[in-house]
């Protein structure tokens, strides 16, 4: 029997010294570390850098929240088309519903349409503050062919 086998790992045992670490060399572990950047220091940088991202993440969500918040306490005005009568080949009275906060002016354009829907006339009507939310308002469209309809285009708070 020879040496090898007498020894508990058998012939292995040999194989297993020379892998055994040596107290004169780093750890295996810091030496891959060293050299691909995997130390303490780049890791509580990568931490700092993670904290310093997540922070702006939460201060820019934060102000759109408030931002939001803020804004959606403005007034807004509603207006809705009621009807229309051609009352002749240059005109069109346009009846609309408009709602807004009390003592708020605001502004409608109206239009009037021809058969195709191309627009031949146009006017901005400025509605005065009023006390009341809901008003209901009349104007007369001038239009430069017959139209078949009169319409809101848009409104706004002035």
């Amino acid at each position: 029997m020879s040496e090898d086998e007498r020894s508990e790992d058998g012939p292995f045992a040999a194989a297993s010294e020379a892998l055994a670490p040596s107290s004169t060399r780093p750890p295996a572990s810091t030496v891959r570390g060293e050299r691909y950047g995997n130390t303490a220091k780049s890791r509580g940088r990568g931490r700092l850098i993670a904290l310093a991202f997540g922070a702006a993440v939460v201060v820019v969500i934060g102000s759109w929240v408030v931002w939001a918040g803020l804004d959606s306490s403005r007034s807004t005005v509603n207006a809705q088309d009621k009807g229309h009568v051609v009352v002749s080949n240059t005109r069109v009275d346009v009846t609309f519903d408009v709602s807004v906060d009390r003592g708020i002016a605001t502004a409608c354009a109206v239009q009037a349409q021809n058969e195709q829907h191309a627009v031949v006339g146009w006017k901005v009507v400025d509605i005065p503050a009023s006390t009341q939310r809901d008003q209901e308002v009349t104007t007369t469209v001038l239009t430069t062919e017959p139209a078949v309809t009169g319409l809101i285009y848009s409104c706004w708070l002035t």
